[in-house]
This record gives structure tokens, C-alpha cells and sequence, in this order.
């Protein structure tokens, strides 16, 4: 029988692999609280920074380096949350998904959004556990739900999916449920929803143009409204996941 080992100074080593046995936030910088992901029990993540014990600055001293290994995320840990609450693997290897099985799984990941949206909730920067999530959290998590990871951010989804041609004032496409529609401006994609059908689409969206949480709204319809005639106005692209994602760093 193996004796599981616990994150602690004492087994902290550059470059280990450990698994998450709490929901814990992940920051901007070693210094920042500003939220930039979350990290649910179960995931798994490397130690890429070394502990600074030589600092005064208590808050500073707290943070370490983490890379997220379901989607190569980059963030900061709290370590005295992590004490005691991540466990060590000698490995990690990523679930493989064929377009065929996410096909398959879209039904069922469409009601998992419809159920965080019947959740009281609000938009939350950084948001990816629930029942407060940003777009791009809320995105990743759908599909998580049933083992498939896409990259974070809305912009990386937009890059790791493959192209739907679509047409939004001929109404014209080859939307499927599922499909995510990405928004911004002509030099970056900043929000990201799912299309259910007939061009309807769920989202969270902020405060500033938006509902401060999950919401539907229509890409082709009249009369669409102040926020869904915003977003319709930001419009980049859609895109369909085809494969779940793969690290290169493994």
C-alpha cells in the first residue's frame, strides 16, 4: 500500500505533479487578488516556482507557481490553502475525445448550462466553479463537466476550434447546437457564448453591456434587445470543438 503524500514546504519540489482535494482560486501574480481562474477537487496542476522564504512580505511568501495540466493554465495558488489539500502523482496523461463522442456529449452539456442558469448567480471575472462565472469559465466548465477540456480563455477557444462559416445578416450557416459564438473586436476575441439552437445562445455576460450572469439571448432575430444587439454588433465568428485539448508539454 502506497501512503499518499501531501502537499506540504516539505514535500515541495520544482516541478512535481499534484492533484487538487478542494475548489481553490488561481491569481493574476504573486502579489495580485486579482482572480483569473478556479480550480475545482480533482484537478491537477505542476509546481513551477519555487517557495521565497527569504521575503518579508507575508502575502508574497504565500503564493507559488502553478501550471493547471487540463488545459496548461498559468496561475497563482495561495500555498496555505494548498497545504495539506493536494495530493502527489508520479503522472498525468489527458482524456482523448474524438469529434464523434463530443458529438455525442453536446446534449448533455447544454443541459448542464441550462441548470448553472436556473442557479442564482452573477458574473464573476475569473469564474469557472459556479454559481459565478465570466464566459470563457463558463464555456470551459460546460464541457469539463463531461471530461472534455478546451483552453481557458475566450480568445484560445476561438484559436482550438474549428471554424463554422456563418453569415449572421444572410442568416446563413452551418450552426449546430453547441457551436460557440465568439465576440470582440476586429483585433481579439473578449467574450465567448454557446450556441443552443436556431442562433439563441447562452453566455455570462458583466454588468457593463451585458446581465451580470448567465443569460440567453438571439445572434439573428429582430428586435433583439440592447445587450443582444451589442454582443450581435461585436460579433468575430463561431466555432465547433472537433477534439479535446492536448498539451504540448507532456
Amino acid at each position: 500500500m502506497t501512503l499518499e503524500v501531501l502537499l506540504t514546504k516539505a514535500s515541495f519540489m520544482l516541478g512535481s505533479l499534484w492533484k487538487l482535494r478542494i475548489n481553490i482560486d488561481g491569481y493574476k501574480s504573486e502579489n495580485s487578488d486579482e482572480l483569473v481562474t478556479q480550480a475545482s477537487i480533482g484537478r491537477s496542476f505542476e509546481l513551477i516556482n519555487c517557495l521565497r522564504s527569504d521575503c518579508e512580505d507575508k502575502e508574497i511568501i504565500d503564493r507559488v507557481k502553478v501550471r493547471l495540466l487540463e488545459d496548461d493554465y498559468i496561475c497563482w495558488f495561495r500555498f496555505s490553502e494548498l497545504t495539506h489539500n493536494a495530493s502527489k502523482i508520479e503522472s498525468w496523461e489527458p482524456e482523448c475525445f474524438t469529434e464523434e463522442q463530443i458529438i455525442s456529449k453536446i446534449p448533455r452539456i447544454l443541459s448542464w448550462t441550462n441548470a448553472a442558469k436556473k442557479m442564482n448567480n452573477e458574473y464573476l471575472w475569473g469564474g469557472t466553479i459556479g454559481p459565478n462565472f465570466d464566459c470563457s469559465g463558463l464555456v470551459q466548465s460546460a464541457f469539463a463537466s463531461s471530461g472534455i477540456w478546451i483552453p481557458r480563455d475566450a480568445y484560445q477557444q476561438e484559436n482550438f476550434c474549428k471554424n463554422v462559416p456563418l453569415d449572421i445578416e444572410a442568416l446563413d450557416g452551418e450552426l449546430k447546437p453547441g457551436d460557440l459564438f465568439f465576440f470582440g473586436s476586429s483585433e481579439k476575441c473578449t467574450h465567448v457564448g454557446m450556441h443552443i439552437e436556431n442562433g439563441f445562445y447562452i453566455h455570462s455576460s458583466g454588468v457593463t453591456d451585458g446581465h451580470n450572469g448567465i443569460e440567453i439571448d438571439g445572434l439573428f432575430h429582430s428586435n433583439l434587445g440592447k445587450i443582444a444587439s451589442f454582443y450581435r454588433s461585436k460579433f468575430r465568428s463561431a466555432g465547433r470543438v472537433v477534439s479535446s485539448y492536448q498539451s504540448e508539454k507532456l
